[in-house]
């Protein structure tokens, strides 16, 4: 569903036609979960994109072409205040995106250039989502409608032997209080450009957010392939985290055991190599 580099002009034909199979594609993904929204239901996988992160559903489905293309015969009303008919047609406002956005676009750069200058480290085996229940009953946990696969005793166990080398603040400000000094490091926001590292899961998932805050200035199938990613990655991060969701159709990675690590560490290096390349397509959109 990659979408290659955009022509300098798309006929309405063209631009109409990757407008709908963006919103397909995004519509597989936002059906089930608006349906469950209506009853109250909750997914600890599948709604957690919607739930983590800002991008609302709308704005997903959304479709934009991108900076520096020109949409032929294209109603501004359709695409909203950010774009500008001319001659030629409707084109994205690029430097009046950019004025508004400040400093964040350099911000965002230097951190996934910093990411992707560095080696991937995939020996965390997973315990983030171990040190976020750290020393809590069951009714305390964050997703306390779904059992724990281990007692609160033997959950504490696995996380002092293993240890905890969380590099990434954003999960790191969820873990227990008891379980932060377990942490080989302490994440701050200021530190991330420093810490970030391409074979942690959440840097990967958070590639999204990356693309999602550079959008419109982006193609919507760059941030739509970012959230295709991300989606994957939670599976793992959840099925190798101390919750049993095996009745939702998500059999455990047991990262407690030697054989569970190795699956673990396979699929995290999988999920780094297929995120070097989102990770360069953003950094060459920015630049």
């Amino acid at each position: 569903m990659t979408a290659a580099l955009a022509p300098a002009a798309l006929d309405r034909a063209d631009w109409q036609a990757r407008r709908r199979a963006h919103e397909e594609r995004v519509d597989a993904w936002l059906d089930p979960h608006l349906a469950r929204r209506r009853t109250g239901a909750k997914h600890p996988v599948e709604d957690f994109l919607f739930t983590y992160y800002s991008h609302r559903p709308a704005q997903l489905r959304r479709w934009h072409p991108g900076a520096g293309v020109t949409l032929r015969d294209a109603d501004p009303a359709e695409f909203g205040r950010d774009y500008r008919a001319g001659p030629a047609g409707l084109t994205l406002d690029t430097d009046g995106v950019r004025a508004r956005r400040g400093d964040s676009l350099d911000w965002i750069r230097r951190l996934l250039a910093a990411t992707a200058g560095r080696p991937a480290h995939l020996g965390c085996f997973g315990m983030h989502e171990w040190a976020m229940v750290y020393r809590q009953t069951q009714q305390e946990v964050r997703h306390n409608a779904w059992p724990l696969r281990l007692s609160p005793d033997e959950t504490a166990a696995v996380v002092q032997e293993r240890g905890v080398r969380c590099s990434h603040f954003d999960a790191f400000r969820f873990f227990t209080a008891p379980a932060r000094p377990l942490n080989l490091l302490s994440p701050t926001r200021e530190s991330q450009h420093a810490l970030e590292q391409p074979g942690c899961l959440h840097a990967n998932m958070d590639l999204y957010k990356w693309a999602y805050k550079l959008s419109p200035l982006v193609p919507s199938e760059l941030v739509a392939d970012c959230f295709a990613l991300a989606r994957e990655i939670r599976t793992l991060d959840m099925r190798a985290s101390p919750y049993d969701l095996a009745d939702l159709g998500y059999p455990p990675v047991r990262v407690e055991t030697p054989e569970g690590r190795a699956e673990y560490a396979a699929a995290q290096r999988g999920f780094a190599e297929r995120a070097a390349p989102l990770r360069a397509r953003l950094l060459a959109a920015i630049d």
